[in-house]
């Protein structure tokens, strides 16, 4: 792991000399008129069935993209590969597939059944689903109109470190996964429980909203004691924390208010640290919680009285000054203040999350939320050069 992790960073050096070579001096500006975007970028809706067994739940959205998820989870190997000769994906083989035996109901017979559907291993549809606790770099806003209103959005960038393409300025990673986004309307007994954005064939949730109770969104949070350790322990079999996508699929299943959304997820032990932001259906039910892997260090809340009416979260604690080499907080918050309560809107919302570097190279997708109708609608998103690696 730690022949990765200095690999890894090797490639950030690399890509530091990469970005000051090809992209001339960066200068913020907040976009104003990008939404509504492009019709073919609106991302395709398909229903998750509850009533069904759970081995039987995906089968239809898979078979479907089984091309795409299999030319995606190809890419990730190919990286795993780079670094271990193949050893890596024995690893996967080895370990990953009997892992599923050990998560929790009903996730082991969904990802059983997707592996069925699709024909691709057991070991690397668990690879495709617990690699979203490690490489998510991403942007979310709640944000309050003076009425009281709440709006919900987010950036999704995934694929860092992941394959970098001098030639076309992309993410192999990033390429392969905008064409496997899609809606999720989640139902038992034909009425909507909740909705979410997934990359076909991942059980767990980044992105949802639960109609007339709460909005949510997950970005990843760094940290010494992340989630590789998380999941070295549970192969070990120590077991008494959550898996990340897991939980939050519990929670929007179960909680029924903001407030206990709020308390599941700032009190169960976890596998990986993460923010969690949320959003409710009443004036100031906004928050971030900043979580380690045991409990939670802070929950930055709405405050709108105080002239905090909206909230911006990227990858680094809001008490610390991101680093320079990623600040997206600063010009989202700029922008968000040019933007003005006045104005707060999905579509506004929406021009800051398409203002670089909010959006960059990484960015597979934009949400945009309303809880109060249950409102979710998301589109792929690619930033044109120049455009930041990050």
């Amino acid at each position: 792991m730690e022949v990765v992790l200095l690999r890894c960073a090797a490639i950030l050096v690399c890509l530091l000399v990469v970005v000051q070579a090809q992209v001339p001096p960066f200068t913020e500006k907040c976009e104003h008129g990008m939404y509504p975007p492009k019709a073919e970028s609106k991302v395709a809706s398909y229903v998750i069935n509850l009533d069904l067994p759970p081995a039987e739940r995906w089968t239809s959205l898979t078979k479907e993209m089984a091309p795409q998820i299999r030319d995606m989870i190809a890419e990730i190997k190919a990286f795993a590969g780079a670094f271990g000769n193949g050893s890596l994906i024995a690893l996967v083989d080895k370990y990953l597939a009997p892992l599923a035996d050990t998560l929790p109901y009903p996730f082991a017979d969904e990802l059983k059944g997707i592996a069925k559907a699709t024909d691709i291993p057991l070991g690397e549809v668990v690879l495709f689903n617990v690699f979203y606790e490690f490489f998510t770099v991403c942007t979310s806003i709640v944000a309050e109109d003076p009425s009281g209103k709440l709006f919900h959005a987010r950036n999704l960038d995934f694929g860092l470190f992941l394959g970098w393409d001098i030639k076309n300025n992309t993410w192999a990673l990033s390429e392969k996964l905008r064409p496997i986004v899609v809606n999720l309307d989640w139902q038992r007994g034909g009425k909507t429980v909740f909705k979410s954005v997934n990359f076909a064939g991942y059980v767990g949730l980044l992105t949802a909203v639960k109609p007339q109770t709460f909005t949510y969104s997950m970005n990843e949070r760094f940290s010494a004691d992340g989630g590789y350790i998380g999941l070295i322990e549970w192969i070990l079999g120590q077991r008494d924390g959550s898996w990340m996508g897991f939980l939050t699929r519990e929670v929007l299943e179960n909680a029924t208010s903001f407030t206990e959304a709020e308390t599941m997820l700032a009190n169960r032990t976890m596998l990986a640290p993460a923010y969690f932001i949320l959003g409710g259906t009443k004036s100031g039910e906004g928050a971030i919680i900043t979580r380690s892997r045991e409990r939670a260090l802070d929950v930055k809340r709405l405050d709108p009285a105080n002239g905090r009416w909206f909230l911006l979260q990227t990858n680094y604690d809001n008490w610390e000054n991101p680093p320079f080499i990623d600040d997206r907080r600063t010009p989202g918050d700029n922008c968000m203040a040019n933007m003005t309560t006045a104005n707060t809107d999905l579509p506004h919302i929406f021009d800051v999350l398409s203002s670089k570097p909010v959006l960059n190279k990484l960015t597979t997708y934009t949400a945009l939320m309303q809880v109060d109708e249950g409102h979710l609608e998301s589109y792929i998103q690619e930033c044109p050069d120049p455009c930041i690696p990050w």
